[in-house]
């Protein structure tokens, strides 16, 4: 893992902090100055008094006094004032970097680099690290800053008094930078190292409190199980926290002691000189409060330079994602996608989903006519999905090229062929959002106005489901989750969960809905959590609505696709066979069993004599 410059680093945090506030900046760079300032005003002002006071020499007491309160009020305010910004800023910086980065998790169009592990890790810690690191790298340099503003007055003043005192003071320092860095460093391997460990803890307990899952882990009785795999991630991750925190206990436990030696010598000197007559009760004042302000100020700065050093190594993380440019090449200038008036070639098609995998699709060659239904049949692992899958762009072929009416679909504009698509998926979403929105996914047009809000409603009777959705307590505004509030005029205060054939329905709507402007309809598995009369009831429904339209329909339930203009067999990645269902049939072949064998099962057997 190699980490960007530092310089580069620093330069990215400023801009962005300046742009989230510049005012709020501003105001901070100044509270760090006057936080640095005022303990050593404090200290003068405290050495001037007493001098006044015991050897009737300097300002007037009273002048003194009113200073040191007002300093003191200065000081005492300050962190009320500076936490109020720092929050402010921290909230608009939470707002930008969270805007930055999934605008930049948008620009990755396809699947493959969300299916990457690096990439995952990397995303967790950018954001981890894009929300707080910035403010962390802020506060980091505000305190070098207030620290050394401190420590050049408070070194002035010592070096009145012993220029090798300063010197030595100094010098103890630098253990303390070298310390501080080699544990900054430990820490950001440390984190990188155990970022898999903390998506996997994530993950089983998203699981835990998954409503999907939460009927099988109670059923199979597997919480224990899940919390203990979670527990093992968390418990991992902790022991390598754990050994690095060990390691800083002890070397800053070290360095402890030698500010503690450092400063003990220096008042003993400072005390030897008081005895001796060559200085006086006030300089002992100062020199007190100036050792062990450098002190402190030398031991705060070594903590935050390697806190900047850790921050600024993560910013690393956040720049990689939102600098990431789109995983799915796209023509320049994007140019617009016409509407489709030959049909889609699938030309010498092969696909895998990683290097040293099996081959899904190896050289699968078809053709979806402009107009026509055509069915996709095969068994599980054929490579339906994954066709699916290439012709909505969300991946790109190994080899071969997928063509629509003649242009290669790489040299369209991702979005603008994706519009021109609605699709069902096998595994839709059930979002927890309104029923409206659920079916408005497929085109948000829709909820433009309470005109167009009537296309849901036209969409939702197509697939059937109308009735059930305007039924509910809000009607189509009633959420569908039990995670969220219905609505303030729901009693319950809980949304409405729908059966699992009521969700199909919604995912065909949303497609239909979506069907009204695209020029392709993919129905992957349409009805597959229907009931026999549901299912033709769809089956006749998105017949009717792929009337004159280019389709492409797969369903294990081969009754479902007999209708169609054109079926098509995979077998092992590539056309088994193709042709009507009348001539599928007397061919014999593998559509022509598994029809058989399906039809079988709703048969009534022979009656035994």
């Amino acid at each position: 893992m190699r980490s960007p410059g530092t310089g580069a680093a620093l330069l990215a945090v400023g801009s962005l902090v300046w742009q989230a506030g510049p005012v709020l900046a501003t105001a901070q760079l100044a509270g760090a100055i006057i936080g640095g300032a005022a303990p050593v005003a404090l200290a003068w002002l405290t050495k001037l008094l007493i001098d006044r006071l015991t050897m009737g020499s300097g300002p007037s007491p009273l002048v003194l006094a009113l200073l040191l309160a007002v300093a003191g009020g200065v000081l005492a305010l300050l962190p009320h004032l500076t936490g109020f910004v720092q929050a402010e800023q921290q909230r608009r910086i939470v707002r930008r970097t969270s805007d930055e980065l999934f605008t930049a998790v948008s620009r990755i169009t396809g699947l493959a680099r969300l299916e990457d592990p690096e990439f995952r890790d990397r995303l967790q810690l950018a954001q981890q690290s894009g929300q707080a690191t910035p403010q962390i790298v802020v506060n980091a340099l505000l305190s070098l800053l207030s620290g050394a503003v401190t420590l050049v007055g408070f070194a002035g003043a010592v070096s009145t008094f012993s220029l090798w005192l300063t010197l030595v003071v100094a010098a103890a320092a630098v253990p303390d930078v070298i310390v501080q860095l080699r544990l900054s460093r430990a820490r950001t391997r440390m984190m990188w190292e155990i970022a898999p460990l903390e998506r996997r803890r994530i993950f089983y307990q998203l699981l835990l409190l998954d409503l999907q899952a939460a009927k099988e882990i109670r059923l199979f009785g597997i919480s224990g199980f899940l919390r203990g795999r979670m527990l093992a991630e968390l418990d991992a991750g902790q022991r390598a926290e754990r050994r690095v925190d060990t390691v800083a206990v002890r070397r800053n436990g070290a360095l402890t002691l030698l500010a503690a030696v450092v400063a003990g010598g220096a008042l003993i000197s400072m005390v030897a000189q008081i005895g001796a007559g060559r200085a006086g009760v006030g300089d002992l004042a100062v020199l007190t409060a100036a050792v062990a302000g450098v002190l402190s100020c030398l031991s705060s700065m070594t903590v935050q330079l390697g806190q900047l050093q850790q921050a600024l190594t993560l910013v690393h993380h956040y720049e990689h994602v939102v600098r990431a440019q789109a995983d799915l090449p796209e023509p320049a200038p994007a140019g617009v996608v016409a509407t489709l008036r030959r049909g889609i070639e699938v030309r010498d098609v092969w696909f895998r989903y990683g290097s040293g995998l099996p081959w899904v699709l190896s050289g699968l060659s078809l053709t979806i006519p402009y107009g026509k239904a055509v069915a996709l049949v095969g068994l599980n692992g054929a490579g339906k999905s994954t066709l699916v899958k290439l012709l909505c762009r969300l991946y790109d072929p190994d080899r071969g090229g997928i063509h629509w009416d003649g242009a290669d679909v790489r040299d369209l504009p991702v979005d603008g062929l994706r519009r021109r698509i609605g699709a069902v998926f096998q595994d839709f979403v059930a979002y927890d959002l309104t029923a409206a929105e659920n079916i408005a996914i497929g085109d948000l047009t829709a909820l433009d106005s309470s005109e167009s809000f009537g296309r849901i409603q036209v969409a939702a009777s197509q697939a059937g489901v109308h009735e059930a959705l305007a039924g509910l307590p809000l009607g189509y505004e009633t959420v569908l989750s039990r995670f969220f509030a219905a609505g303030p005029g729901d009693e319950a205060g809980q949304g409405v969960l729908l059966s699992g054939g009521q969700w199909q329905r919604v995912a065909i709507a949303r497609a239909l809905l979506r069907a009204e402007s695209a020029d392709l309809l993919i129905l992957d598995e349409p009805s597959s959590g229907l009931d026999p009369d549901a299912e033709y009831a769809i089956a006749e429904q998105l017949r009717a609505g792929r009337a004159g339209r280019t389709s492409l329909l797969i369903s294990h339930r081969l009754n479902t696709v007999r209708q169609a203009d054109h079926i098509i067999v995979l077998a092992k990645g590539k056309v088994a066979e193709e042709g009507t269902h009348d001539q599928l049939m007397a061919l014999g072949g593998e559509y022509a069993r598994l029809f058989t064998r399906q039809a079988a099962g709703f048969q009534e057997p022979a009656a035994l004599h």
